[in-house]
């Protein structure tokens, strides 16, 4: 997961928080890596509103999640955007 917050210049934008996805074929074929993609989007959607105006997010899939249950996949979300957002506050913030 890569997560860019907007910098000081940037957030008088007010643009929304908009997610990206990176699923390869390591995932799986094709089937496999939409039917992942859309679990993600579908999740992702829901905590687009958690992220401040402007912040871009980067979702990279694992193989694992092709197997993953539904609550597994959010679980793990939350825990990557927290760890993502820790680093980023202990970065100092901007980029």
């Amino acid at each position: 997961m890569h997560l860019v917050e907007p910098g000081p210049a940037q957030a008088g934008e007010q643009l929304p928080a908009r997610a990206g996805f990176v699923v390869s074929r390591a995932v799986g074929p094709a089937v496999v890596r939409n039917r992942t993609r859309r679990r993600l989007r579908h999740l992702v959607r829901d905590r687009l509103n958690t992220l401040p105006p402007g912040t871009d997010l980067v979702v990279r899939a694992l193989p694992a999640a092709a197997t993953s249950t539904y609550a597994q996949l959010g679980a793990d979300l939350d825990a990557a955007i927290a760890a993502a957002r820790s680093r980023r506050l202990r970065a100092g913030g901007t980029r």
